[in-house]
């Protein structure tokens, strides 16, 4: 009967034990997300991959594991990690000098007469601000598009080009 008793007090002890340390786990990790959740949220959104992550919920999860600064958003720029040094209570510091420095706020404009429909932007698109079908004109959806310039890059004609959208004058691609 007293082995019996024994193992009936440890597995109760270990139930016990079991149960903590679920809960812990769970209170720790909902801590975690709800910083993540935070610092995403001061990020500008553009999904651009210009801090060398491939999006913002990333490069937040990042930030906040400690992996890296919170200076690598260039087109956050200088109010972004201004927001971050204040949400996690940290100096401000410059953009990191390896980047590209900030752009002014732009959408991509597809050229209709150059388009030749090969869809190389659809993919590059990371909001899937651009419309359009293989060998059918493309066209943007200028109020989802962030700005990133990710389609420039794939397009074989070079017929997107990023238009200013503060002063509707255009900038360079």
């Amino acid at each position: 009967m007293d082995i019996v008793s024994a193992i009936a007090v440890l597995a109760g002890i270990a139930l016990v034990a079991g149960l903590a340390l679920t809960l812990a786990a769970r209170t720790l990790k909902r801590d975690a997300d709800d910083v993540v959740e935070r610092i995403n949220a001061e990020l500008p959104q553009t999904q651009c991959a210009q801090c060398s992550f491939p999006g913002c919920r990333p490069y937040a999860e990042a930030i906040a594991q400690g992996e890296v600064g919170i200076n690598r958003c260039p087109p956050g720029g200088d109010a972004t990690i201004a927001a971050l040094a204040r949400l996690l209570d940290r100096d401000i510091i410059a953009l990191d000098a390896s980047l590209p420095p900030p752009a002014p706020p732009g959408v991509a404009i597809i050229d209709e007469e150059r388009c030749i429909g090969c869809a190389r932007c659809l993919p590059a698109c990371p909001v899937d601000a651009i419309v359009g079908a293989h060998q059918f004109m493309h066209t943007v959806v200028e109020d989802l598009c962030t700005g990133c310039e990710l389609c420039i890059a794939p397009c074989p004609v070079d017929c997107i080009e990023m238009v200013a959208t503060d002063d509707d004058s255009e900038r360079a691609a």
